[in-house]
C-alpha cells in the first residue's frame, strides 16, 4: 500500500534557490522562531529582488504550533498556486508546514529537506554538513 507524502516534496537548498530565481512567484518561507531568526540569521534573496517569508510554525519559548500560522502566511503574501519553499533548521518543521498548507490549498509545497543548518556531525553540531549556509547560499545575520 503507498502512502500519501501529502506535499511537494523535498528538494536541496540549491534546488530551492534555483527555483526562487527563476519563479518569480515563489516564495521561500522560514518556519523557524524569532529566536533564530535574530541569532542564527535568515537567508538573504536580495539577489533575486525578494525576501523570506517569516512566520514561526511553532512559537518559541512553547514550542506549539502556531494556532495562527496559515493566517500570517497569507498575511505576508504567500497566494494559492505559488510555488513555496518552506525552511527550518533541518528540515523537521518545514516539512511539517509543507504538509499542512498543501492541505489548505496552497503550493505546491516543497521542503528545504537539510534545512538552514543542515544535519549533525558525529560531534552533534550544525553547520558542517548540508543547509543553506553549509550550501554557501546567501545569509546574513542579525
Amino acid at each position: 500500500m503507498s502512502r500519501t507524502v501529502g506535499y511537494a516534496g523535498d528538494v536541496s537548498p540549491e534546488a530551492a534557490w534555483s527555483a526562487l530565481a527563476s519563479d518569480a512567484e515563489s516564495r521561500l518561507v522560514d518556519v523557524r522562531t524569532v529566536a533564530e531568526w535574530a541569532y542564527v540569521g535568515l537567508p538573504d534573496l536580495g539577489a533575486l529582488g525578494k525576501a523570506p517569508v517569516t512566520v514561526e510554525w511553532k512559537r518559541f519559548p512553547s514550542m506549539t504550533v502556531n494556532p495562527g500560522f496559515a493566517e500570517a502566511l497569507a498575511a505576508a503574501g504567500a497566494e494559492r498556486g505559488a510555488a513555496l519553499y518552506f525552511v527550518c533548521r533541518s528540515g523537521v518543521r518545514s516539512r511539517d508546514a509543507a504538509i499542512a498548507m498543501t492541505a489548505l490549498g496552497y503550493g505546491p509545497c516543497f521542503n528545504v529537506a537539510t534545512g538552514f543548518e543542515g544535519d549533525r556531525d558525529a560531534a552533534g553540531h550544525r553547520g558542517t554538513l548540508g543547509g543553506w549556509k553549509v550550501q554557501g547560499l546567501p545569509w546574513q545575520q542579525g
